[in-house]
């Protein structure tokens, strides 16, 4: 067999990927909770959780504060996934953008994947940039600070090239490939994030539980923040776990996934994410950054790993790294499917795991992770709101869902001002109230959701459309 002939034959096998790109999935291809349970848990017990957990630390967060906070703050997530995603989801079997471009209007939703593409682009590319800080303990690699912008030497420019090219292949081989991975690796991921926690609590001074309640306070989450970062209370930690994936329940993102599910109640696997990787992981390498401190040793993902697992520390920072970074690239490689119709999936998933890599070369997406995953999610946060009103709201109203697809409309206005009106508010409320930016989704959805729906209820009944009409 030729080259060009081999050549034919993988990409016509790459073709024959059906994803469902542009109509509802079909019954057969439907799924049990298993796999979504790996899902949740592979995608959420992650690369990133020996970032954030640190991040905690450094925010001089309190022991009770983080351990309630996460509690009340992962269940609020898991709540939004359950009633507020995954009944649309099982309802339409449509991806994200599928469903949206009847809502918007093909040029705004040209505007929205691209904004959507890119904030998945970056957060994927921190998760590559997590996987490299292990991939190069081995060859003594420079590791990137707290405070490093652009990436500090060639082996590490190296090194995150090949993880993210790993990456992109596993990406473009679909969500069956995706899934069967976490649901591989995610149980044998939470026990080296555990293991690793509990093994070095006897370095931190801990020989019995009073022990431990005291070295928490005292030694791991003290109240008191580093230079230059702001103290998190309880409020802080709660509206983080609710929201560090506003972008996915909120925002609608896992419609792309959830769509797959027989159930809508399958929403609730998101809590083998939320309780095993944001509390559990979260609360594991927070121990580990502090003895990193303590002996004066770097902070990065690969290092802390390797101070707790040592080898099955680093490869579970790797596969961490590719179990949450896989889907992120296969929903941005979706969302730009949308934009770039006579490019086959796989081929876009393939150049959206380029730019992915390039960003991860980046560390400062890595080392203001908590930053970066609020923003992320507070900017796309108001087209959930949007599809949610359109869905549940306005039918209610006698108005009529997907107007701007029914009316051939390129460019809907109301889903156009109620996201940049939103996001108005929410900076008007950042920067002459002084809100923190992890509380500014509540108000932004409420926000998105009233613009929305009056301006849609003043489009319609302006231009007569009446009940009998109404899907």
């Amino acid at each position: 067999m030729t080259d060009s002939s081999q050549k034919s034959t993988l990409a016509e096998r790459l073709d024959a990927i059906n994803e469902f790109d542009r109509e509802p999935v079909s019954e057969d291809r439907l799924r049990g909770p298993g796999g979504f349970i790996g899902l949740y848990a592979g995608e959420h017990v992650a690369g990133t959780e020996f970032v954030i957990g640190p991040l905690f630390v450094a925010h001089g967060v309190a022991t009770g504060d983080l351990l309630l906070g996460l509690l009340v703050g992962n269940l609020l997530a898991v709540l939004s996934w359950a009633f507020l995603c995954a009944p649309i989801a099982t309802r339409t079997r449509l991806n994200l953008y599928w469903h949206l471009r009847k809502i918007t209007g093909p040029n705004l939703l040209f505007v929205y994947n691209i904004v959507n593409a890119l904030m998945f682009c970056f957060l994927a590319g921190a998760m590559i940039s997590v996987a490299a800080t292990a991939v190069g303990i081995p060859f003594d690699m420079p590791m990137p600070g707290l405070s490093d912008l652009y990436p500090n030497s060639a082996a590490w420019v190296v090194t995150v090239l090949a993880v993210g090219g790993v990456v992109t292949v596993l990406a473009v081989l679909g969500f069956d490939k995706i899934a069967r991975f976490s649901k591989i690796a995610s149980p044998w991921l939470l026990l080296v994030f555990l293991a690793s926690g509990l093994a070095v609590l006897p370095e931190l001074g801990v020989r019995s539980f009073e022990d431990l309640r005291t070295v928490a306070n005292e030694k791991i989450w003290t109240g008191v923040p580093v230079e230059g970062r702001v103290r998190f209370t309880f409020w802080h930690v709660t509206f983080f776990a609710w929201f560090a994936n506003m972008a996915m329940h909120i925002g609608m993102a896992d419609l792309t996934i959830l769509r797959y599910a027989k159930k809508w109640q399958y929403g609730f696997a998101s809590a083998f994410g939320m309780y095993l990787g944001h509390y559990l992981a979260w609360v594991a390498s927070g121990v580990l950054v502090a003895l990193a401190i303590q002996q004066g040793g770097e902070v990065a993902p690969g290092p802390i790993a390797w101070l707790g697992a040592g080898v099955a520390g680093l490869i579970a920072v790797v596969v961490a790294g590719w179990t949450t970074a896989n889907p992120t690239i296969y929903r941005a490689g979706l969302a730009m499917q949308t934009i770039t119709p006579n490019w086959k999936r796989w081929k876009v998933t393939l150049a959206v795991g380029g730019v992915t890599t390039v960003a991860a070369l980046f560390p400062a997406l890595m080392m203001r992770l908590l930053d970066f995953v609020a923003l992320y999610g507070l900017i796309l946060m108001p087209m959930g709101a949007v599809i949610f009103a359109d869905f549940w709201i306005l039918p209610k109203m006698g108005l009529r869902s997907g107007y701007a697809g029914w009316k051939r409309i390129a460019f809907d206005w109301p889903a156009a001002l109620a996201w940049i009106g939103t996001l108005g508010a929410c900076r008007f409320m950042h920067v002459i109230w002084g809100w923190d930016i992890f509380f500014l989704g509540l108000p932004g959805w409420f926000i998105a959701t009233g613009l929305f729906i009056g301006l849609s209820a003043i489009r319609q009944r302006s231009g007569g459309v009446s009940p009998a009409a109404h899907t």
